[in-house]
């Protein structure tokens, strides 16, 4: 007989949500994604109900899109690199629950709305601006130690793993979270981005900036690319006292 295991998903849409179970087929290698695709062929529960299909979101099935983000038995992470015989043995458990976000607003099953984290980006201008450097030649060099910090910096997905198991991101808190910090630092370390560290620099002085980290640390356990968050936000806040100290005692650049 065929080994299966149970997918307890926590469904509906705001201000309905509820329990149902699937039975799926254990194959090699199946995944979080590949099993919600086997449900979606037959949407019947273990007690034999036909309901409508789970949705969810899914994109490059290659944990860099951060489209598949929901919490898996209570963790958050991708569903596509959530190999579900790798779950079974750790939890010792032929049920796994699988549950929305719960800090962006719910659309429907395991579907969030995650706009804040880009209306966030926006806040620390995470960009570089164009000013036709092209034309100009070669830009400065970096050093292979620095293309490092920058490279792991920029394999941020803006999945929302981090703001998912921060306590500090909630409806009572304005905190920016670690990922709008990380990518201004990211940007900042740039040669052409640095000549506006003050745009980044200064949002995250304010309500919700860096100042409202509660050191959890839990963004740096989560993240699925080991991105070094609180080392990031360590940086920030120093940065962000030396941009305060030269706004207090310099005028020049205060409306740039």
């Amino acid at each position: 007989m065929a080994e299966t295991f149970i997918l307890k998903i926590f469904r509906g849409h705001p201000g309905h949500q509820y329990w149902e179970e699937f039975e799926c087929p254990l194959t090699p290698f199946s995944n979080v994604i590949s099993s919600l695709m086997e449900i979606q062929k037959n949407p019947v529960t273990v007690q034999g109900k036909n309901v409508e299909p789970v949705v969810w979101e899914q994109g490059c099935l290659e944990e860099v899109c951060g489209s598949c983000s929901m919490l898996v038995n209570q963790r958050p992470r991708q569903a596509c690199t959530a190999l579900i015989r790798n779950i079974i043995e750790e939890t010792k458990s032929r049920t796994i629950l699988l549950a929305p976000f719960t800090k962006f607003p719910l659309i429907r099953d395991l579907i969030v709305e995650r706009t804040i984290m880009f209306e966030n980006l926006k806040k620390v201008n995470a960009w570089i601006d164009s000013d036709g450097a092209y034309q100009k030649g070669s830009g400065p060099k970096i050093s292979q130690e620095k293309q490092n910090v920058m490279y792991s910096l920029s394999t941020c997905m803006t999945c929302g793993c981090c703001s998912e198991a921060c306590p500090q991101v909630n409806d009572n808190s304005a905190f920016i979270g670690p990922a709008a910090i990380s990518q201004a630092r990211l940007f900042n370390a740039h040669p052409t981005g640095k000549m506006q560290k003050h745009k980044r620099l200064r949002p995250l002085m304010q309500e919700g900036g860096v100042a409202d980290c509660g050191n959890a640390q839990n963004c740096v356990r989560v993240c699925p690319k080991d991105i070094p968050l609180t080392d990031s936000i360590a940086a920030a806040s120093r940065d962000v006292t030396l941009q305060g100290f030269r706004d207090l005692f310099s005028f020049h650049d205060r409306d740039e």
